[in-house]
């Protein structure tokens, strides 16, 4: 049966998508259950349970949709601006005091699910593939060499704001953001990306 765009299927799997981006929010993916999705979107449990299965039926439907969604990709001319914003993007992402919470479930989920953490990557991978449009106008203009991965510098710009939220917990301010970015440059521009 195919699915019709809008209509009752669409509300449901956006009321179902709001509560369990508020039950992440609140809760964390430890606390995420279809029983509290379902009581949040005021949607029978069994379709929850039909349609989503679990929670982390819940987490890749949610990401699924976020992949889709528009992201505001700088275009200031210099690729050195248009990085540093990529990056603050990031860190505002997990930074900010609603949006944050979310985001970092997301990845505790993809830790501790396969099936999140496929959601994950395709979430990831359509996001970089967003990002490394900068990096290919650079390219374009002559900012950068021809060889350069343009996947590469997006991923070498942003893996330090990563490694410091998730892996040894330290703060990451503004500046730490425009620093990475500017490293990914520098490298980009000796050629060795």
């Amino acid at each position: 049966m195919e699915k019709r765009p809008g209509g009752r299927s669409a509300r449901v799997r956006d009321a179902v998508r709001q509560a369990t981006l508020v039950e992440l929010a609140e809760h964390g993916y430890h606390g995420l259950t279809v029983d509290n999705v379902a009581t949040r979107s005021g949607v029978h449990k069994t379709t929850v349970y039909r349609r989503w299965t679990n929670a982390e039926g819940l987490i890749a439907d949610a990401l699924e949709l976020a992949r889709d969604e528009p992201w505001p990709v700088p275009d200031t001319g210099c690729v050195q601006e248009d990085l540093r914003e990529i990056v603050r993007l990031v860190l505002r992402g997990f930074t900010d005091p609603v949006e944050g919470p979310i985001a970092s479930a997301f990845v505790a989920a993809a830790v501790q699910s396969s099936g999140a953490a496929r959601a994950l990557h395709d979430f990831f991978v359509a996001r970089l593939d967003q990002a490394s449009a900068v990096v290919r106008r650079a390219v374009e203009r002559g900012e950068l060499p021809a060889p350069t991965d343009v996947g590469d510098v997006v991923r070498m710009a942003v893996a330090p704001v990563y490694y410091r939220l998730f892996i040894t917990r330290e703060p990451v301010t503004e500046r730490d953001a425009e620093r990475a970015a500017d490293a990914a440059v520098a490298a980009a521009r000796a050629g060795a990306v």
